[in-house]
C-alpha cells in the first residue's frame, strides 16, 4: 500500500527536498513500482567546460529513488549508489525513471535510468535503501 495518497500529496512532501527543487527538478508520476522525475536544463546545470554538471544528474535520480523508496516505506535512507554516466546530454530536458527491484523487510533495491528528450541514455543508477 502506497504511503502517500495522490501525486499532489508526494508532491507537497518533497518540497521539503529544497536542493532537489532549487535543480529544478520536478516529480511527475509515482506509484508503487515506479517514479518518474524531470528537470529543464539551463546554463545553471553547466559545468566550467560547458556541459551538464554530473551532480545534476545525480540529484535528479536520487530524488525518483527517494519518490519511490519513501512512497513504498517511510521513511527509506539511501544506503549505497553507483551510478554509470553513459553519454552528455544534448536535448533540453532530463527524465529520470525509477523501478523498484527488490521490495525487502529492511532493504530495497532501485534501478535509475536518466535519458534526455532526444532519446539518449544518460546515466544508469543502482540504489539501495534502509528502512528506518
Amino acid at each position: 500500500m502506497a504511503v502517500f495518497k495522490s501525486l499532489d500529496e508526494a508532491r507537497e512532501y518533497f518540497k521539503g527536498d529544497r536542493y532537489a527543487a532549487m535543480t529544478g527538478a520536478v516529480l511527475e508520476e509515482l506509484t508503487e513500482d515506479h517514479s518518474v522525475c524531470s528537470l529543464i536544463l539551463n546554463d545553471d546545470h553547466k559545468n566550467a567546460n560547458g556541459g551538464i554538471m554530473g551532480g545534476v544528474m545525480f540529484t535528479l535520480a536520487d530524488l525518483a529513488f527517494a519518490a519511490l523508496s519513501n512512497n513504498i516505506h517511510m521513511p527509506t535512507v539511501a544506503q549505497q549508489v553507483s551510478i554509470n554516466y553513459l553519454s552528455a546530454p544534448k536535448g533540453n530536458t532530463l527524465t529520470a525513471r525509477a523501478e523498484c527491484k527488490k521490495n525487502g523487510a529492511r532493504t530495497i533495491v532501485v534501478n535509475i535510468a536518466v535519458t534526455d528528450d532526444t532519446g539518449r541514455d544518460i546515466a544508469q543508477l543502482a540504489a539501495s535503501g534502509f528502512k528506518l
